[in-house]
């Protein structure tokens, strides 16, 4: 059957490759960014001498280690759906896929398994600047891999460095340096790298917050949480600067994108007011309401007081002359114009609340234990830049419809040809409890290291009791 209740084989693989990416999504900036928190928490240690810190990055490589298995669980499940549900597409894609792919396999992943794996379990074989250097080493194979993984989403933005096979109709590699220096690359990469590295920053001055709230351990987790702040709010920064970067580029090389971010169907006037809400009518291509900036979308786009902005109608008879008319070039309006500004709201919001608790927060003046109000809004803060991580990628993905490779090859030519809607739904309804499951696991899993706290007992500590190494477990 091509179709059960009204579902498409279209529709039903489109949603289970979201649903996959979304909550794979959830654990890879965490761990990317988890990485850099445990590394720079490590070298703290090395440069004071300062035991806590060696606490510390002890009891939050915990979370690392949970959030990279749940991250390559979803990701090898991420994978099986080019085989199962868009085989057309990976036949077109193969030979462009195949090299920053394998590389990222090869190199970047095995990697930061391999220096992990020597992280966990020599704390007492290294000096503390040489085992310190092992947990660099895993941050930057997470970087590697995140590289390799965006220069191939980065071709399906803004192709480049390939070629045409006239006999198969396939694209081939032709420019293997190309691919690597995609323009789309350098923009793309600097938004998820610091984008990570928010992740995991608020994460864990939110669970410590929580736990200041219970009066655990207070002192431990106030210099958990001021680290965590403090590379909030840098990286914050970094996401507001590169996404400017990668807002301009969009504007240029997709404009439809663009212009659905900020619900434009007309041409605006000059200079472009930008609007903060408004209520856009998709059947027939008008906004009835809106609350306007006046000036403020012309000094986003071009960082001047003046300069109109493209519509998605005009973009639209662009495209139609460029790629033939006999295609709908207008995206999901509705989910990128609110996506966009949950994205965006959410990062200002994070940039203005770490600075507010970090100044609470210093030394010799009042206690931020004090100001319960403030620990529980940073407690919460820490499904923010997940909720944010997801609206961005709705944004990236969404916005090339119908494109699956922007201007070469569309979504509904790439799914699999003999998948069946009943197929299809029957994997959405075993992947939903699969990742339920692993949501579920992880979230337990990081409550108990916490409710466990950094003194918990040492069958937990890695390096310790888990060495296999050790003298004890010759012994035993």
């Amino acid at each position: 059957m091509a179709m059960i209740a009204g579902l498409s084989v279209l529709s039903l693989a489109r949603f289970q490759f979201a649903m996959t990416t979304v909550f794979h999504f959830f654990f890879v900036p965490f761990s990317i960014g988890m990485a850099l928190v445990t590394a720079i928490m490590e070298t703290r240690y090395v440069r004071t001498k300062n035991e806590m810190y060696k606490k510390m990055t002890k009891f939050w490589g915990r979370i690392f280690l949970l959030s990279f298995a749940v991250g390559v669980v979803t990701g090898i499940i991420q994978e099986f759906q080019f085989g199962m549900n868009w085989s057309n597409y990976s036949r077109f894609m193969g030979d462009i896929f195949g090299a920053p792919l394998a590389i990222e396999a090869l190199l970047a992943f095995f990697m930061e398994s391999t220096f992990i794996g020597l992280w966990m379990f020599t704390w007492d074989r290294f000096k503390p600047a040489a085992h310190a250097a092992l947990i660099w080493f895993v941050w930057l194979g997470t970087t590697l891999s995140a590289i390799w993984i965006l220069s191939a989403n980065s071709f399906m933005q803004h192709p480049t460095g390939f070629a045409i096979n006239q006999a198969t109709g396939r694209v081939k590699l032709v420019n293997f340096m190309a691919v690597i220096s995609n323009p789309q690359l350098w923009v793309e990469f600097p938004h998820v790298v610091f984008g990570a590295f928010v992740t995991a920053a608020f994460a864990v001055s939110g669970m410590s917050a929580w736990r200041i709230l219970k009066h655990d351990h207070v002192e431990f987790y106030k210099k958990s949480m001021r680290i965590g702040l403090t590379i909030g709010l840098v990286a914050s920064i970094g996401v507001v600067a590169v996404g400017d970067l990668q807002t301009r580029f969009m504007m240029n090389d997709q404009p439809m994108k663009f212009a659905a971010t900020e619900g434009i169907y007309k041409d605006t006037k000059d200079p472009a007011p930008w609007a903060v809400v408004e209520l856009i009518d998709t059947k027939n291509h008008t906004v009835k309401d809106n609350v306007d900036v006046p000036y403020l979308l012309s000094l986003l786009s071009y960082h001047k007081m003046s300069g109109s902005v493209k519509g998605m109608d005009t973009v639209n008879k662009e495209l139609e002359k460029k790629y033939g008319a006999n295609k709908n070039y207008y995206v999901p309006v509705k989910t990128l114009f609110w996506s966009f500004r949950v994205m965006a709201g959410i990062g200002t919001g994070l940039i203005i609340g770490a600075a507010a608790v970090l100044w609470f927060s210093r030394k010799k003046k009042d206690t931020i234990e004090n100001k319960r109000w403030l620990l529980y809004l940073t407690g919460l803060a820490l499904w923010l830049p997940f909720i944010a991580n997801t609206a961005g990628w709705f944004i990236t993905e969404l916005g090339r419809y119908p494109w699956v490779v922007y201007g070469l090859y569309t979504i509904a030519d790439a799914v699999s040809p003999t998948t069946t809607a009943g197929e299809l739904l029957f994997t959405n309804i075993v992947y939903f409890l699969i990742f339920s499951l692993l949501g579920g696991v992880m979230i337990y899993y990081s409550h108990r290291v916490l409710v466990k706290g950094p003194d918990g007992p040492l069958d937990t500590d890695y390096g310790v009791a888990k060495d296999p190494f050790a003298k004890e477990a010759f012994a035993k």
